[in-house]
């Protein structure tokens, strides 16, 4: 492959669209616009909420289409299989693995098979699957009810009791028709920035000191909501662990171009893999540009070096 020619290369940068995380995609996108541009590409930005933008798509001569779409219709396969369709390459995972990755309880499947530590589950597609009573004993009453594929900690209750466990279901089917209930793990969180195709690389390993009990949708985007810290203070052994698991993640879900996956450290020191997110944010206060920028990779660096994934992967 020849070097990347940034005032050669016609970017397609497609943020917005129409699920519940839309304006924190038109924030990624206004981060990714000025890094992309600051790089020397040539970045026409598209809503696929605006039909007129769709057509732009299909009919302009993009050379490759940088993804900052987050939740469903963006992150899940659907825009990665209009872009296939096209024959537009793009960034971050294909459809298979977008797909997959976005259901959490399908994700753990894979990461199970595959050997990933992965907190115990149940999942639901309905709230009358499970009683509160059946799924206290089946995860314990001190346990998380997740909407099983939106992202961005949309529709995530963390309960202590099958009232709490009874409330969280009723308000989580009235946003997704499927959801997870998964034990509780105690510990400090992190995140691990995974990039590359055929040998992925983790970048530093980050952790997040969240505002809340745990890295709700508030601490990830409000002002202050979280403190991140990079490299994360853990022993080298521990770093090593959180990076390989990370890779392992990535790897069972057939990711290539990117990847981030959040874990748990539990007392005993072990840890968990929650979710990894195949589209990671692109705002100020995302995850995967500091763990960049600690690697040496500033932000326009960053976007390059996700367009030749982009590009090494067609």
């Amino acid at each position: 492959m020849s070097p990347l020619n940034p005032s050669a290369t016609k970017v397609a940068l497609l943020a917005g669209g129409n699920s519940g995380e839309r304006e924190i995609s038109l924030a990624s996108g206004a981060g990714a616009y000025k890094a992309l541009t600051e790089a020397g590409f040539e970045v026409s930005q598209l809503d696929p909420a605006n039909k007129k933008d769709l057509v732009a798509l299909v009919e302009g001569e993009f050379d490759v289409a940088f993804l900052a779409l987050h939740g469903k219709g963006g992150e899940d396969g659907a825009m990665q299989g209009m872009l296939e369709v096209l024959g537009i390459p793009y960034t971050g995972p294909g459809i298979w693995a977008s797909s997959t990755a976005m259901d959490k309880a399908k994700a753990k499947v894979f990461y199970r098979s595959h050997g990933v530590a992965t907190p115990g589950s149940v999942t639901l597609y309905s709230a009358t699957d499970y009683t509160p009573g059946q799924i206290a004993e089946l995860v314990g009453s001190h346990c998380v009810i997740k909407a099983a594929t939106e992202g961005s900690a949309l529709g995530v209750y963390l309960c202590n009791g099958e009232n709490e466990i009874a409330d969280a279901l009723t308000k989580v089917f009235e946003i997704d028709d499927e959801a997870l209930a998964e034990t509780f793990v105690k510990g400090d969180e992190y995140t691990v920035a995974v990039l590359g195709n055929e040998d992925p690389e983790a970048l530093p390993v980050i952790q997040i000191v969240p505002m809340h009990e745990f890295y709700d949708f508030e601490s990830k985007y409000a002002e202050g909501g979280s403190q991140h810290i990079c490299p994360a203070p853990l022993s080298e052994a521990d770093t090593k662990k959180a990076s390989e698991l990370a890779i392992a993640a990535h790897k069972a879900l057939g990711c290539e171009g990117v990847s981030r996956t959040d874990m748990i450290r539990d007392d005993a020191g072990e840890f968990w893999v929650l979710e990894t997110n195949t589209i990671p944010g692109m705002t100020a206060t995302s995850l995967l540009p500091d763990a960049a920028r600690v690697a040496g990779m500033d932000f326009p660096a960053l976007c390059c070096r996700l367009i030749e994934n982009a590009l090494a992967r067609k």
